[in-house]
């Protein structure tokens, strides 16, 4: 089929007769691309005169299906008056010059399918099995499809769209061409070559787009050796270029490593794994409390060879280190830490982005032969102080985050450097049960008094943040917010050290913060974990810590899976990455999960928290609002 309309809906004796039904008035905005229409475009949908459009429009108007608009100095527009009565069955609308497809009441099935080759945007809608999905197909989605052809890969789009568009699936297949015509393999003599499909695109791609110590020299008019340590720099170039390159180098698996996975996987973390070992590459995508760590021991089993992990803080290697041992067979002694407190090198090595990336360092990490490097955290390796260990490289490549996106929008840089997303939809998650969905509310707190607000408004610039941050009103919702949840165990997020403080002895709780030593910091979390829910009253001695007031430096790999409440009272200039960081500290398998969010009003405050959490929403987390009384 065509996108021409007659085409597109054909001769409609209904819409003539008068009678024209709601399911073809939808048919119609479908193939408009719209979510309304005139009467006249109606009837060039429908194959009708305007006329009979007209009459039939009035129909469903008298009938309450449809409403009309009349815009001054335009035409009069028809919609549809309930579209969420057109969701009483699965309906995929698709959007192919925006390469978009809108799915309501998405079947298993569909969602499946289109998880294979397409982004989830949004989702709208609060319950399970109501909400639409909006998809886009973006290059990159297409390059790392997991089909072996593009014909496979089109079949799989075409089942689950309504009718066949042409236009979409040639640009489809020319992502798919472009995916496959650049590759890096070892030549026999044990150096690396650039190979491409032709020699116009090596000519007019790789000359153009790599710098001179890029390559050692040509080999022949479609291959070229390859600096060794400028791979990651080529593989970085090409990918911004519009051609992924696929690694097939030989490259060293490492000495073998004796290790067993001794935990069930779920459906989809074998699913993972399964992906990752066909590709030998990827970044396992999914929200706190869907088990990527627990993935990765079984891939680190899976590979059986020397692995180095890479994590952003010593915390996070020594949780890393209790993983595996309470996960695999691993021998203690097989386990090194590499970090400011120690440095062992063993046949799993888990190491910080930091010091691996230093030069005193690096060469060490480089002379060994990894099998398998694990980057956890994986959005930090686009960070400038960390991307010089993406340039490691093994076998294979794994990446492990809940929310690979920065701000600058280098996600692409992360796929380019580690491998494609490996992942299950968040809603898909908390639909199956496995990871519970958490309560999300932004509660806009007012000023204490007219001297805070005032100045407020007087300042500018960073210190008018800081004041919105720090309102003094926000320890009393603090108090208030811990009083309702006494019998939960409670996080308390802040952005600066000051206010950090002064919660802390409102409310006489533990303050952990960078200036925190580390071995007070471990002990906090210990006994954070370890504490049975009940709340202690404050200024207590009783051993069990019920309730954190965290900085930064909790935001992300630190395990406290029975968080069961979340306050963020400062920190909504950061980023959406950090809001699901915090977000996500409350899921978890079982029981409700809390999260306020706290909003100085009438401030920058209240823009930055509907942004992040708009972008939890997007992955089916429920956000509601709540105005603090005066």
């Amino acid at each position: 089929m065509t996108d021409d309309p007659a085409d597109a809906a054909g001769e409609d004796d209904s819409a003539a007769d008068g009678d024209l039904s709601l399911d073809r008035f939808h048919e119609a905005l479908e193939a408009e691309e719209r979510p309304i229409a005139t009467a006249s475009e109606v009837a060039r949908r429908l194959g009708t005169t305007q006329s009979a459009a007209r009459d039939a429009l009035a129909a469903l108007v008298d009938r309450g299906d449809v409403d009309r608009l009349d815009v001054e100095s335009d035409p009069v527009v028809f919609y549809p008056t309930d579209w969420g009565r057109l969701a009483t069955r699965e309906r995929v609308v698709a959007f192919p010059n925006r390469r978009e497809i809108v799915v309501d009441r998405p079947t298993q099935f569909t969602r499946a399918r289109l998880s294979q080759f397409a982004h989830l945007v949004d989702t709208t809608g609060t319950e399970p099995g109501t909400r639409g999905y909006l998809y886009r197909i973006r290059q990159e989605d297409v390059w790392a499809a997991p089909f072996d052809d593009a014909d496979a890969l089109i079949g799989s789009l075409r089942s689950v769209l309504p009718r066949r568009y042409d236009h979409l699936e040639e640009w489809i297949r020319d992502q798919w061409r472009r995916a496959h015509r650049f590759r890096l393999y070892t030549h026999e003599d044990g150096y690396v070559v650039l190979e491409a499909a032709s020699e116009s695109l090596m000519g007019n791609v790789a000359d153009q787009h790599l710098d001179d110590d890029h390559l050692r020299a040509p080999i022949s008019e479609t291959e070229a050796w390859v600096n060794e340590e400028a791979v990651a720099e080529v593989k970085r170039a090409l990918y911004d270029a519009g051609y992924p390159v696929e690694d097939d180098r030989d490259l060293d698996a490492g000495d073998p490593v004796d290790v067993d996975l001794t935990t069930d996987l779920r459906p989809y973390q074998e699913t993972w794994v399964e992906t990752f070992l066909e590709r030998r590459s990827g970044v396992y995508v999914g929200p706190p409390g869907s088990g990527k760590t627990v993935a990765a021991i079984a891939t680190i089993a899976a590979v059986g060879g020397e692995t180095l992990i890479l994590v952003p803080s010593r915390e996070l290697a020594g949780q890393w280190r209790e993983e595996l041992l309470d996960h695999s067979t691993i021998d203690p002694a097989d386990i090194g830490l590499y970090h400011g407190g120690q440095k062992e090198i063993r046949p799993i090595t888990i190491a910080t982005y930091q010091i691996a990336g230093m030069d005193r360092h690096r060469s060490l990490f480089d002379s060994r032969k990894w099998g398998l490097i694990c980057f956890d955290e994986a959005h930090h390796i686009s960070a400038p102080v960390y991307s010089r260990t993406a340039e490691l490289q093994s076998k294979h490549r794994l990446g492990l985050s809940a929310t690979p996106v920065r701000e600058t929008g280098s996600e692409e840089e992360i796929y380019t450097l580690i491998g494609q997303p490996i992942g299950a939809d968040w809603d898909e998650l908390f639909e199956a049960g496995f990871v519970q969905e958490p309560e999300v509310e932004i509660r806009y707190v007012p000023w204490r008094d007219e001297l805070a607000r005032n100045e407020y408004a007087s300042a500018d610039g960073r210190e008018r943040r800081r004041l919105a941050a720090e309102n003094p009103a926000k320890i009393e919702e603090v108090r208030y917010l811990l009083a309702a949840h006494r019998d939960k165990k409670a996080l308390v997020f802040i952005e600066f050290l000051d206010q950090g403080e002064a919660i802390a002895d409102a409310l006489g709780i533990p303050f952990i913060s960078g200036e925190t030593p580390h071995r007070e910091r471990a002990e906090l979390f210990r006994r954070f974990r370890e504490g049975d829910g009940t709340r202690e009253e404050p200024g207590s001695d009783g051993d069990d810590v019920d309730t954190l007031v965290v900085s930064r430096v909790g935001d992300e790999g630190i395990d406290l899976p029975n968080a069961e409440v979340a306050i963020v009272a400062s920190g909504l200039g950061g980023s959406r990455r950090q809001g699901s960081q915090r977000a996500g500290r409350t899921m978890r398998p079982a029981g409700s999960a809390l999260v306020y969010v706290l909003a100085t009003r009438g401030s920058g405050e209240e823009e930055f928290a509907q942004r992040q959490m708009r972008h939890l929403a997007r992955k089916g987390i429920r956000v509601r609002e709540t105005n603090v009384a005066e």
